[in-house]
């Protein structure tokens, strides 16, 4: 069963996708919206295989979303503008599909699809055996004013950059470092924290929700930078 989603910024066409995959015994319609961003957050829980997606969209298009999900789940385009065929296929599109759509022309997309998550399958097996012989990193030390203290990694919530020190935010307690945001931002496994904003690092998983770029975590919210948009993005896809 190929789990999917629908967006689309357009109620009419998500209404005909979702006839369409109701007729369709091999796919399962999971969640259909006209943001881009709740969608998101779906592909980032590992919740979908398949994303039926519009290219003009606000806050993201669909390109921009191809490019921070690459890898994460398939895509098949579905649009007015012909014009972005190419380089929709260049972002690995599974296929290009030109409102309004056929049943026909849909069902020939579902099954490249099919093809390509078949093969898929053993490529992920692999991958989770390599991913679980990486060396954790499970605790910093950093630099207080009388001493050094130790952090576990799993406890931190985000840091906060101040001048010339910085504060790192657990759930019971803020500990001053006397240490550049710099240097705490290479002590961090770059595959758990990211950096929001010129102030701020966080840990992927404590994030809450993500809300028109103002990421919950704890009882804070945080804005997130526009010149860090894309590589958070890609950063909490790849998690």
């Amino acid at each position: 069963m190929i789990r999917c989603i629908v967006v689309d910024d357009k109620p009419l066409a998500i209404d005909v996708l979702k006839h369409y995959i109701s007729k369709v015994p091999s796919l399962k319609l999971c969640f259909d919206t006209v943001n881009p961003l709740e969608a998101l957050n779906k592909v980032i829980e590992g919740e979908v295989d398949l994303v039926f997606l519009d290219i003009q969209m606000p806050e993201l298009s669909g390109l921009q979303f191809m490019k921070i999900v690459k890898g994460k789940c398939l895509v098949i385009l579905t649009t007015a503008y012909a014009e972005y065929a190419l380089e929709g296929f260049e972002n690995d599109a599974v296929d290009y599909l030109l409102k309004p759509v056929s049943f026909e022309r849909f069902y020939k997309a579902v099954e490249k699809a099919q093809l390509i998550l078949n093969g898929l399958a053993e490529t992920a097996k692999l991958s989770s055996k390599m991913l679980a012989k990486e060396k954790e990193v499970s605790h910093i030390f950093v630099k207080t004013e009388y001493k050094l203290v130790r952090v576990n990694i799993a406890d931190i919530l985000y840091v906060e950059g101040l001048q010339n020190y910085v504060i790192i935010y657990t759930a019971t307690e803020k500990i001053t470092s006397l240490q550049t945001m710099k240097k705490t931002e290479s002590q961090l496994p770059n595959d758990q924290f990211v950096r929001i904003h010129k102030s701020f690092i966080v840990a992927i998983n404590k994030i809450n929700s993500i809300e028109r770029n103002r990421i919950n975590i704890g009882d804070m919210t945080i804005a997130l930078g526009e010149v860090y948009r894309q590589a958070f993005y890609k950063a909490i896809a790849n998690n």
